[in-house]
């Protein structure tokens, strides 16, 4: 058993983080007579799973719906498909992502040639190794 700051550190998150994963049913704690959160070792991968699935974009909800089956490794037909409708979100805001990407490199190369008068961000795209118009 780890209590709330060790978790913490262990898992490199805060504990006002665990504290709100607590409150939306995707971790659980024992408390001991003062009130104190004590949780089991295995804590430690759950929290690093959430954080994962929370920078991958999913939501507490989706997060609290899938922990049960990644955590019993139980691969059924509904988490295969929840999970493949999940990347395929992801997949599209990694689309428009990429797009706003090309678009930003098209202003900077634009806006950056020297004869626009914009000599910084030319010289920044050079330093970057983006090609400029010249």
């Amino acid at each position: 058993m780890v209590r709330i700051g060790e978790l913490a550190a262990r898992s490199g998150v805060s504990v006002r983080a665990l504290r709100y994963y607590e409150e939306q049913g995707l971790l659980e704690a024992d408390r001991s007579g003062s009130g104190q959160r004590h949780y089991a070792g295995s804590a430690i991968d759950r929290v690093r799973l959430i954080q994962m699935l929370y920078a991958a974009g999913l939501s507490s909800r989706t997060i609290a719906e899938l922990l049960p089956f990644a955590e019993a490794r139980v691969n059924t037909p509904e988490m295969r498909a929840r999970l493949s409708a999940e990347r395929d979100r992801i997949d599209a805001e990694i689309e428009a992502l990429t797009l706003t990407r090309d678009r930003l490199d098209a202003i900077i190369l634009t806006s950056g040639h020297p004869a626009g008068g914009c000599t910084w961000i030319y010289e920044a795209a050079v330093q970057a190794g983006h090609p400029v118009a010249t």
